[in-house]
């Protein structure tokens, strides 16, 4: 279990009760991470936590999605298996995420039923979900549930880091994970206050720009760049080129903004076609110099031999 906690004080003691009651039956650890609490979290963390409890205190607020990466590399068990520490999950949904995987699947995804948020805050992260569902084409109902579950290779693999938690999934899918979702018990708030504000709105359309790239564009990004860049000089090099069969035909051009318009054409072209070669170079680097491969063996068949599971690794 990887509990993400910032000021959370006044719903520990509960958490800490409800997730040793669900976990029983299953070897396990709870690794919280207390990401730059103000106010007596850790203690109460510190006062309550046995031996199958471990607490990773960051020294600033990093962002729930650091948390959850800082816990994520500490973890050792084959599943990981990740909750808000706000108590609007409900522990008692972990065994069914958990079952879930044991069917085959790399990640498990909740869906919030009867979502006991502001009507606001839910009106916008339906409109959110929408959107992202458009822009990827991975249809998961709810990006926003912290509640999932993971195996382990996958879990690590993602590489967290900015304000990526809330796209978790399209990150699993761009490693190949074999993703599903399941109906989540969602409860109100009854200590502490949210984290969200409407700067996240921002911070969402930053974020989905950049994945939506990678996802499209990110092992050959020549195709986006070339194929903007190749447009642009060919608008720029027709206006150029009637501009010159005016300037043949004796018509004067030196004052005229179409002239200016093809110029910038022609330059902004060739900046982004050399930004595409670039690029490529760049992602071939990163590749060969880490030993890095853009694609994951799941397994192997032979004739006769059946199949072997690999190890997922980078």
């Amino acid at each position: 279990m990887v509990v993400p906690v910032m000021n959370e004080e006044g719903n520990i003691p509960r958490l800490m009760e409800e997730l040793r009651e669900s976990l029983k039956g299953f070897e396990y650890e709870i690794i919280f991470v207390d990401d730059g609490s103000t106010d007596r979290t850790r203690e109460v963390i510190k006062e309550l936590m046995d031996d199958k409890t471990t607490l990773l205190v960051l020294n600033r607020n990093y962002g729930q999605t650091s948390a959850l990466e800082a816990g994520i590399r500490f973890a050792r068990g084959e599943i990981i298996v990740t909750i808000d520490g706000d108590l609007q999950n409900d522990p008692a949904d972990i065994p069914k995420i958990v079952e879930k995987l044991k069917e085959g699947y790399d990640v498990v995804a909740g869906i919030r039923q009867k979502r006991q948020d502001e009507p606001v805050r839910k009106f916008l992260s339906r409109v959110a979900n929408r959107i992202i569902q458009w822009a990827t084409g991975v249809k998961i109902s709810d990006y926003g549930c912290t509640l999932k579950g993971f195996r382990r290779e996958v879990a690590q693999s993602l590489g967290l880091y900015g304000e990526l938690h809330r796209f978790i999934p399209i990150l699993a899918h761009l490693h190949g994970a074999r993703i599903t979702e399941i109906p989540v018990n969602h409860r109100p708030r009854v200590a502490g206050s949210s984290k969200y504000g409407f700067n996240r709105i921002f911070k969402v359309i930053s974020d989905l720009m950049y994945l939506v790239f990678v996802q499209r564009f990110g092992q050959k990004p020549m195709h986006f760049f070339g194929t903007l860049g190749f447009l642009m000089f060919a608008a720029g090099a027709g206006i150029g080129f009637y501009l010159l069969i005016l300037k043949l035909l004796g018509h004067s051009i030196g004052g005229r903004p179409l002239l200016t318009l093809g110029v910038v054409l022609v330059i902004g072209g060739l900046q982004l076609i050399t930004t595409g070669f670039l690029a490529e170079m760049l992602v071939r680097i990163y590749y060969e110099a880490q030993q890095k491969r853009p694609y994951t063996i799941r397994e192997i068949y032979r004739k006769g031999g059946g199949s072997v599971i690999l190890p997922q690794r980078d």
